[in-house]
């Protein structure tokens, strides 16, 4: 311990009191171990990654199936160069297609294909389930509120910043 910042107690972490670096360290924690048992769920009920159950639910629920790439981009969000490959891939196993905009010729728009919308819709099923197993029955209606709350400012405030970039 470092002493003092500001009257709290100082953490290992510059910057962040004890208190400050527990709540990030606990958040950043049990996110990653959320996101690796989802995925894992999903490639053992799916054969698709939690990524790709994602884009397909969110590509389903677009008008008509369909996005330009930087609408997916910014709904996952995911960078550019990832999301290429990832809708590539899908495209070869027959879950989306991807075509030229009709309003501008460098735009690409992906779609989902019934194969996929079926995909989806039986995915979307089993991680509801795996998320209330493993997150809702964990908490509290305070604290669910509370965590949805705290996410969507951050959220709010990260889209205020620069977008995503290829990395």
């Amino acid at each position: 311990m470092n002493g003092l910042i500001g009257g709290r107690t100082a953490s290992d972490m510059p910057g962040l009191d004890i208190a400050e670096q527990r709540s990030w360290q606990n958040y950043l924690n049990a996110a990653l171990r959320m996101y690796a048992e989802l995925n894992v769920r999903m490639l053992e009920k799916h054969q698709f990654s939690l990524g790709d159950v994602r884009l397909l639910h969110i590509l389903s629920n677009f008008p008509g199936g369909s996005a330009r790439m930087r609408e997916l981009a910014e709904a996952l969000p995911a960078p550019g160069s990832r999301l290429t490959r990832q809708t590539r891939r899908l495209e070869a196993q027959g879950m989306l297609c991807r075509s030229t905009s009709p309003d501008d010729r460098r735009g690409v728009i992906a779609t989902i294909t019934d194969e996929g919308r079926a995909m989806a819709e039986t995915a979307s099923a089993s991680y509801a389930q795996e998320v209330r197993k493993n997150f809702i029955d964990r908490l509290t209606r305070s604290q669910i509120a509370a965590l949805e709350n705290g996410c969507r400012r951050i959220t709010s405030a990260l889209k205020q910043t620069e977008p995503l970039q290829d990395s």
